[in-house]
């Protein structure tokens, strides 16, 4: 029988938060809810926190706090707001999901890995942009990274039992997006709604554009080198519409192993929340039988420049990935809030990274440093493009 388990879910109303609780509510005799945190959604956190007996509650906007603590009236959750609170949230669990989008999500991962937690990692951009800084604390501190995205978690599920120096390559595939079969001219005009209607994944809105230009992919590129040591040169990326296929890892000897799976994010978080066992989830089973065909096809670099930027700045390392990540971040707000087009976005991510000039990053602190000077070029370069 497995041991229960504590578990502290940053991001607990987003759609990876809102996934974790579901399992949770599923097998309520492997985890103990100690900690939730939401950015604005004070209602949906609340609820939580009531429903899984949380003795945390953090909310990240401060004026929200009283009607926190009004709606956890009656209950032992302690509401609260603040870094402080944050980073308690995330050091107060055997287990933490760190689902917090964007590189607002860094600093409480990196307390969680300081603390020597078992971190499964949703938030691809804490290892984005301060990769090195992470894999050397989670080496120092004995903490121990889960990767939560589908695809990463395919290759660690491929990689059991096996040593990077049998492997050629690892291969992260892409579904292309919605606008896969799109020319550039029809991109170039796409709207926001039309951005987010991913064909295959229920995401966030930020998560589901980032899949319109394959940015997500590129940033995926720079979290796989973070997260199996492997240079620029052997990660691949193959468009595979279906999704069924979450990567693959090439071997010395030719043999490729590859991870499949239904489209649902239940299923690497389950894998990782209950590692190194497994438990069920409600996920749809594959049925290739009727699935019956699965295809495969490069990128395009034209259509999708992201993927080129992406894989320049894993390349240059330093603070490039850190420009490439906030400049993205900005560029998709501006566009999901109609101030640029779809085709801006990469433009305005590849003019930032051109005007942002910073040393490497030694600590946190450099990471955030540069990060908010690369928002700052950003926001004065984006007035070029304001539609």
């Amino acid at each position: 029988m497995a041991v229960r388990r504590s578990l502290s879910i940053l991001g607990a109303t987003g759609s990876i938060g809102t996934s974790t609780l579901d399992l949770v509510a599923l097998h309520p005799e492997r985890f103990e809810v100690v900690a939730l945190t939401a950015a604005k959604q004070v209602a949906a956190l609340a609820d939580a926190a009531r429903r899984t007996g949380a003795r945390l509650a953090v909310i990240d906007d401060e004026a929200l706090l009283p009607e926190l603590e009004a709606r956890l009236a009656g209950t032992d959750c302690r509401a609260a707001t603040g870094r402080a609170a944050l980073n308690e949230a995330a050091v107060c669990a055997d287990l933490v999901m760190a689902a917090i989008v964007g590189c607002a999500g860094l600093e409480p991962v990196m307390a969680a890995v300081e603390a020597g937690r078992v971190v499964a990692l949703a938030n691809k951009e804490a290892l984005v942009t301060a990769g090195a800084l992470m894999i050397d604390a989670a080496t120092r501190h004995g903490a121990t990274i889960l990767p939560v995205d589908s695809e990463h978690n395919a290759i660690f599920q491929c990689l059991v039992g096996s040593s990077l120096d049998e492997v050629a390559k690892i291969v992260l595939t892409a579904s292309g997006g919605p606008f896969r079969d799109r020319s550039l001219a029809e991109m170039r005009g796409m709207t926001p709604k039309q951005a987010v209607a991913h064909p295959n994944w229920s995401m966030g809105a930020k998560i589901s554009v980032d899949s319109a230009t394959m940015m997500n992919k590129g940033l995926e590129l720079i979290e796989a080198h973070h997260l199996f040591g492997l240079p620029s040169d052997r990660i691949d990326i193959l468009v595979h519409p279906q999704s069924v296929i979450h990567s693959m890892v090439e071997y010395v000897d030719g043999s490729v192993l590859a991870q499949l799976g239904s489209p649902d994010m239940r299923i690497p978080i389950a894998h990782a929340l209950a590692w190194p066992e497994r438990m069920t989830t409600p996920a749809e089973r594959l049925d290739l039988a009727s699935i019956a065909t699965l295809t495969f096809e490069q990128p395009d670099p034209e259509r999708f420049p992201a993927l080129r930027l992406a894989r320049a700045a894993l390349e240059a390392g330093g603070a490039a990935p850190i420009v490439l990540n906030a400049a993205n971040e900005i560029a998709v707000a501006a566009f999901l809030d109609h101030r640029i087009g779809f085709g801006d976005i990469a433009a305005l991510v590849e003019q930032a990274i051109d005007r942002t000039d910073a040393p490497p990053p030694r600590s946190v602190a450099d990471v955030i440093d540069i990060d908010a000077r690369a928002r700052d070029t950003t926001l004065q370069l984006m007035t070029a493009f304001a539609t």
